[in-house]
């Protein structure tokens, strides 16, 4: 592993360091003088393709996502969709930047974060040094600025609440979704960013593995995304009146700029520019094909019909699943986890809300969660321990039933964590200012009622 993105580490410390998680999964543990050497500037190879890969991630949202679903949707909540994935974007990055950031990524303690870098304090003040993450015995040194950092993590941070919206579409309050994203952005998402890719969290020193986001993204918005759907009820019409998509084509042009910007989510994750970042790429372009494949054979066999809807769908369930072990495993796992995921995307858009009786409108729940899910475990079961080694851990961290069972804790302690305070914070918005529109809003359309605008 090429990567000189963490410099020194004490013995003791070597432990949690061993089983990191991305982005801080990907470093490099290197001798301290190193650290000394390479500290007067910034790599800028590893800074090019960092800068790159956050404009990759920034546009899976705007327009990938919001194509996605406002493609997904009938043609009188086609402007509302878009709008909830444009405005999120900016929402979430102001969030971000005041506190969200420093939640996620403050010093704080196991849990969370804490408020010293608010409003990004003493970022900026070192915009053209390399900078440091934690401290003490852990601290891990950094070749890219903090700047570049910031800006990656603002790209996750935008994308995971928008994510969850998929579940709520045509009959969530924009109002009600503004307030939520505020709070659940400050008190869900930074939270678990720093449980797993904070040196201080304790995912982290669980060793629990997360290469970008199975846990703190997938898992996280798919989840919260089941619990808003069981809470607002199911749309008007569902079961009698015409729910087909207005526009597929918007949704196939979104999935593939999606799919596209994952290279950034995935490789970018490994901070550097180096094999790592090349492994990631190749599996996850191998994951999203045979999710793909998984998909539309299922559906070929059981409905009779390949569907555009079901191979765009099952594209973004391999993806997904690949997401948290993009940087662990070779191309036959990642082949294997595509195609697992393409099932059970699938199952989990089909059979599983069908016998639970929610309406996850547009399967945020069942592609992201539950891939997201499936992910996560199964990295536990494929990761390479040579394409893990560092230092530290010359033999890698290896797929094992112990670190299987790690990675089950994990997904359950985030599934938990997130489910009982996204039902808070909705419970209170619910009480406050109510979440669902009116049955004649929602009958209207949201783009009228919400907006007072029309497609044309």
């Amino acid at each position: 592993m090429e990567m000189r993105m963490m410099r020194a580490i004490a013995p003791q410390a070597r432990g949690a360091a061993a089983m990191l998680s991305a982005p801080l999964a990907t470093l490099l543990l290197a001798d301290p003088a190193l650290a000394q050497d390479a500290a007067a500037a910034p790599d800028t190879g590893d800074t090019a393709w960092m800068l790159t890969s956050t404009a990759l991630v920034l546009m899976m949202t705007i327009p990938g996502l919001a194509l996605f679903y406002a493609g997904m949707v009938r043609k009188k909540n086609v402007l509302a969709t878009l709008m909830q994935s444009f405005f999120l974007a900016a929402l979430a990055s102001v969030i971000w930047m005041v506190a969200g950031y420093s939640l996620a990524f403050g010093e704080g303690g196991a849990y969370v974060g804490d408020l010293s870098k608010m409003f990004l304090s003493g970022v900026a003040e070192n915009w053209a040094a390399p900078f440091t993450l934690g401290s003490g015995d852990a601290a891990v040194a950094f070749t890219i600025p903090e700047t570049v950092f910031v800006m990656f993590q603002m790209t996750f941070a935008i994308i995971t609440p928008a994510l969850a919206t998929g579940a709520w579409a045509d009959r969530i309050k924009f109002s009600a979704l503004v307030v939520f994203t505020i709070f659940w952005s400050l008190l869900v998402y930074s939270p678990v960013a720093h449980w797993v890719w904070h040196p201080n969290g304790w995912i982290f020193a669980l060793g629990a593995l997360d290469f970008a986001g199975g846990t703190v993204v997938h898992i996280n918005a798919g989840v919260a995304g089941l619990v808003g759907a069981v809470m607002l009820g199911k749309r008007t019409g569902l079961g009698h009146d015409n729910m087909a998509p207005y526009n597929l084509a918007f949704a196939v042009i979104g999935a593939a700029l999606l799919w596209v910007g994952w290279f950034g989510f995935n490789a970018g994750s490994a901070g550097a520019a180096g094999g790592r970042a090349g492994m990631a790429m190749l599996v996850t372009q191998v994951a999203g094909a045979a999710g793909v494949l998984a998909w539309v054979f299922a559906e070929w066999i059981i409905k009779g019909k390949p569907s555009v809807l079901g191979a765009i769908s099952g594209a973004v369930a391999g993806l997904v699943a690949i997401t948290p072990a993009a940087g662990f495993v070779l191309p036959f796992p990642a082949l294997v986890i595509g195609l697992i995921a393409g099932l059970s995307g699938f199952w989990g858009a089909t059979a599983l809300k069908h016998w639970c009786g929610y309406d996850d409108s547009l399967d945020a729940f069942g592609v992201h969660g539950v891939c997201g899910i499936a992910g996560a475990l199964l990295t536990g079961i494929f990761a390479y321990g040579p394409l893990s080694a560092t230092p530290a851990a010359p033999d890698g961290i290896a797929g094992s039933f112990a670190q299987f069972m790690l990675q089950v804790y994990a997904v359950a302690a985030t599934f938990a964590f997130t489910a009982i305070a996204t039902f808070i914070i909705l419970k209170v918005i619910d009480l406050v200012m109510g979440l669902r529109v009116t049955e004649e809003e929602e009958r209207e359309g949201l783009d009228v009622s919400l907006h007072g605008e029309r497609l044309g």
